[in-house]
């Protein structure tokens, strides 16, 4: 028997601030991530926009011409 977990793309603001690891307060005031409005009013966070968020959080330079074009 094979069981399959299906994960879940849509959030709450609390599934979504747990999954950031930031409590709900400390989310609401740094996410940048704008909910999705379902039907119905429910705002629901997506987990790849999540994800974007926290991998544009990473900064990586290698080069100076890198840094200088950040200073820009």
């Amino acid at each position: 028997m094979i069981i399959r977990i299906q994960p879940q793309r849509l959030f709450s603001k609390a599934e979504a601030a747990h999954y950031c690891r930031r409590s709900p307060t400390k989310f609401e005031a740094e996410c940048p991530v704008s909910p999705v409005i379902m039907p119905g009013g429910d705002k629901l966070w997506d987990v790849r926009d999540l994800d974007n968020w926290i991998d544009g959080l990473k900064v990586t330079v290698s080069t100076a011409d890198e840094i200088l074009a950040k200073l820009r």
